[in-house]
């Protein structure tokens, strides 16, 4: 198993704690009790949050909607859509396909490859839109 670094860890419960504020609805405060640190000292959500390329409520909204998008993914595509997509983009295997290369390995034209992968992005994108 990969260990995660500190960051990924802090990032993960701060998402957690957001995830159960959210079930219940209520408004979140910065200066919040959110946990202690190793020596039992309060931690509150101001304390840790990054001031970076990113910020927390960014990389929270946009884990959110890649969790969106795989579940579209997932429940609005063809078993051949989903495939050619993650051939394409490399989340079959971290390589990414040319349309040539996918059309070799499933049997099929470049050219309907390329109709797969159009149709596909389509149904995704009028979801976000």
């Amino acid at each position: 198993m990969k260990k995660r670094s500190h960051n990924e860890r802090v990032a993960n419960e701060i998402l957690m704690y957001l995830r159960a504020k959210k079930k219940t609805n209520k408004e979140i405060s910065l200066y919040e009790p959110i946990g202690t640190d190793r020596e039992g000292n309060e931690i509150k959500l101001y304390d840790i949050i990054e001031t970076g390329e990113f910020d927390v409520p960014e990389k929270v909204y946009l884990k959110e909607n890649i969790q969106k998008l795989y579940e579209k993914v997932e429940n609005e595509l063809s078993n051949r859509e989903k495939l050619v997509l993650k051939m394409r983009y490399g989340l079959y295997n971290g390589e990414e396909y040319t349309q040539r290369e996918i059309a070799r390995q499933l049997g099929i034209s470049r050219s309907y490859v390329s109709r797969i992968e159009k149709s596909a992005i389509e149904k995704l994108r009028r979801f976000f839109t």
